[in-house]
């Protein structure tokens, strides 16, 4: 599985319902709120990355009171060694 970070600008007072219907996409495994100049960070997975370029315009980014994104793909995960 490919992984994906998007940071979503929301529109004023619709944080939450943005972050709740976010949830609900096939494919998203995490939602955080964060400070700075966008409100969520959100973790999602496909099997390739052709398929982000269908979950994130077709679906993330037409969730009602989403304002903006930013997209970037994952190549590597690290992880500690034991």
């Amino acid at each position: 599985m490919k992984a994906a970070f998007v940071l979503v600008k929301c529109e004023l007072g619709r944080l939450e319902e943005v972050a709740n219907a976010i949830m609900e996409i096939e494919g998203v495994s995490e939602v955080h709120s964060i400070t700075g100049e966008h409100d969520l960070l959100v973790k999602l997975y496909a099997p390739s990355y052709e398929e982000f370029g269908d979950l994130i315009p077709d679906r993330l980014q037409k969730v009602a009171g989403v304002a903006h994104t930013v997209t970037m793909l994952a190549f590597r995960a690290f992880k500690p060694t034991a």
